[in-house]
Formats: structure tokens, C-alpha cells, sequence
């Protein structure tokens, strides 16, 4: 492990977090893909296990340790293979439980981020909508003050963990006739009349439930407010950096667990009387995949290793997502070339990995958004700068 950033501290937390996922998650990743819900037990093992709120505060049941805990969790996820488990977890703690955190009060974080930690409440974040995608600014889904609640009308679509989650963060439009000026957020209760959702089917991340999500006059008490009134946009770009930053992470995981299995058959697969990491146009492109893997996953840390400091770094980590799921897609899919007939067939890891690193360059913003937003910082020289 790179000593650079990684202490002993960490390497046995990652040991701890091995174990717990080969002994309590694994034997069940089968039936979950097959099922596309992903039973409440583990929710809470997770939480009593303390790995739901590794960098949250210790007031609420968090941790509250480094980013680089936060790292592992996620490279770690990757390398059981069922991406939908893996986002089902990370969508709850670091999309949902992001906002709580940040811009919850006292009372919404005692309902709904102490129990999200201990594992006893699932959360899902909604921005994307039918119409908006990538387009956060685009928004039609309005909340409309009518005395002591806002009635909330609208849908959104591809929200993970969309269906079984507990509560719903939702980005809403307080003042329409601003644009993205006249965002807000909220929590909504799944049970609250007028919230209904409908599963979606994927080509892969089959063990999470996505859904599309109807709010149909959704009566919301105005306590359940997430900070100010329109500063949702402002919340939204904020967590940018973390968002697609785990992304990145994300990909060079699956990446480099798709080059271990890749190096290990071909080391045991024979052709022609010698194993195939023998012949050198296999060599050298394993080797060339495997640099571009190491050369992402170099960036990745060094990145997280300034946000974890404070430092604003929504270009960074947009150039971590875009640059990294585009290499996790190049490998995997030579990986499974690697494996011959065996890397398409389901028992072996490859396909369900290629199908489930697809969704990469697509999820928290496309590759094309993300281009031309780089774009605009690097070329209209446009500068983000944090929520003061």
C-alpha cells in the first residue's frame, strides 16, 4: 500500500473491512443481483460495524475519521463485484447523508442522520430528472409555501435506492422564475402521501433498486428545509467535488481488481504449451493497462489527499471522474478479451464488471457535461468557488 498516504491504522482497517465483507456480504451478492434488493440485515451490520459513518462526527455516531478510511470503503466495495451493491452503500452515506450532515439542524439530524449511521435508515439523494439529466439547473420539480408546510409536485429519475430507502433528499424549486438561483432541499419521509416510485430496470447495477420517483402535492412541513431557501444549487456544487471524486475512486478500483483477476488466469491458462502471460502482445497490454490504471489511481489520491485538507477542488476531482471511468471501461473490456470465451460468460467476473463499469462515464454526470465544464474553467477561465 502507498505508505504515502496510507498508515498501519489504515492497512488493518482494511484487513477488518475484507473480512467483514468476504464473511457477511459475499455469499449473499448473488441472490441480491438476481433479486435487485438488497436485504435490510446488512444495512445495520454495516452500521454496527461503524463503517456507515466513518467521517461523520462522533456526536451522531460517526467516526469522524480521514478521507482516506473513506477511500478504502470504497476500493473495497469494488472488489466484490455486484457494482450495485457498492452504490447502494455509497449513495446512502455519501449522497443522502452528505446533505444531512452538512445542512440538516439539530432535530432533521437526530431523525435521520443518526439512524442512516447506524444503519436503521436507508436515504437516497434526487436531483436527476425525465427532462433535466445531467442539467441539475434545468429543474422542473417546484415546492410551493402554503402555510406551515410546502406542497411539492415533480419527479425525478435514476435515483439509487430510489425504491427501499426510508427518506428521500430532494431538490426542489422554491423560486422558479431564478433558475438554479431558486433551488432548495429537502428531506421527505418515504411515507408521506403523495411520494410514489417505480423500479427501473439497468443493463447492470442489478443488486440496487433504482427508481423514478412521482411527488405528487407532497405536503412537507417547513422544518424539513435543508439549510436556507434557494441555496439548494449552491449545496448541490459543494459536494461536487466529493461526488465525483468517489467516482474516480470507484473506477480505478474496479479497474485494478479486474487486472488481478486478468493476471492471475492468465498465469494458470495454457495455449500452445505455455501459460498465456507468456506471449508478449498479452504482456504488453496488460502492462500498458495496468500504468493507466496506476497512473489514475496516483491522481486519486492526491486529490483526496487535498480535499481531506479543505481544499476546493471541484476541477480535480471532475477531471478524476471523467479521466478515470473512461480508463476503468478500457481495461475491463480488455480484460475480458483476455479471458476468451470465459469472460463472457456469466460464472466468471468480467461480464457483470463490464456491465457494471458502463454506467461510469454516464452516472454523476455524463462525460460530455463533464468536459465542458472543465472546459469552462480551463479555457473561459470560469472559477467555482466554495459556499461561504
Amino acid at each position: 500500500m502507498n505508505s504515502m498516504y496510507f498508515t498501519e491504522e489504515h492497512n488493518l482497517f482494511r484487513k477488518s473491512l475484507q473480512d467483514f465483507l468476504q464473511k457477511e456480504v459475499v455469499p449473499h451478492i448473488e441472490k441480491w443481483e438476481k433479486t435487485g434488493n438488497i436485504e435490510r440485515f446488512i444495512w445495520s451490520k454495516f452500521g454496527d460495524m461503524g463503517f456507515l459513518g466513518i467521517n461523520y462526527p462522533e456526536a451522531y455516531g460517526g467516526m469522524n475519521l480521514d478521507l482516506f478510511y473513506t477511500v478504502i470503503l470504497l476500493e473495497e466495495l469494488q472488489k466484490i463485484n455486484s457494482g450495485g451493491f457498492a452504490a447502494a452503500i455509497w449513495a446512502h452515506v455519501y449522497l443522502a447523508m452528505t446533505h444531512l450532515n452538512a445542512e440538516a439542524n439539530e432535530d432533521i439530524k437526530q431523525k435521520y442522520l443518526v439512524p442512516s449511521i447506524a444503519g436503521n435508515k436507508i436515504g437516497c439523494l434526487c436531483i436527476t430528472e425525465p427532462f433535466g439529466g445531467s442539467d441539475v439547473a434545468g429543474m422542473r420539480t417546484t415546492a410551493v409555501k402554503n402555510g406551515d408546510h410546502y406542497l411539492i409536485n415533480g419527479s425525478k429519475t435514476f435515483i439509487t435506492n430510489g425504491v427501499l430507502s426510508d427518506y428521500l433528499i430532494v431538490a426542489a424549486k422554491t423560486t422558479p422564475e431564478i433558475g438554479n438561483k431558486g433551488i432548495s432541499i429537502f428531506v421527505l419521509d418515504r411515507e408521506m402521501d403523495g411520494v410514489s416510485a417505480t423500479k427501473l430496470n439497468k443493463l447492470g447495477w442489478n443488486a440496487s433498486d433504482t427508481g423514478e420517483i412521482a411527488f405528487d402535492n407532497v405536503k412537507v412541513p417547513l422544518t424539513n428545509l435543508l439549510g436556507e431557501e434557494n441555496k439548494g444549487f449552491s449545496y448541490i456544487m459543494q459536494h461536487f467535488s466529493l461526488e465525483r471524486l468517489i467516482m474516480g475512486i470507484n473506477a480505478h478500483a474496479r479497474a485494478e481488481f479486474a487486472l488481478d483477476y486478468a493476471l492471475n488466469y492468465m498465469s494458470e491458462r495454457e495455449a500452445f504449451g505455455k501459460t498465456i502471460n507468456k506471449f508478449q502482445a498479452l504482456r504488453h497490454s496488460l502492462v500498458d493497462l495496468y500504468s493507466d490504471m496506476e497512473i489514475n489511481k496516483t491522481f486519486n489520491y492526491a486529490i483526496a489527499s487535498r480535499l481531506d485538507k479543505g481544499e476546493y477542488v471541484v476541477k480535480e476531482a471532475t477531471m478524476s471522474k471523467l479521466k478515470s471511468t473512461k480508463m476503468a471501461d478500457e481495461v475491463i473490456y480488455q480484460c475480458l478479451q483476455f479471458l476468451g470465451g470465459y469472460g463472457y460468460m456469466e460464472e466468471y467476473p468480467m461480464a457483470r464488471l463490464l456491465r457494471d463499469s458502463r454506467l461510469g462515464p454516464i452516472g454523476g454526470g455524463t462525460s460530455e457535461i463533464l468536459k465542458e465544464i472543465l472546459a469552462k474553467i480551463i479555457i473561459d477561465k470560469k472559477e467555482y468557488k466554495p459556499v461561504t
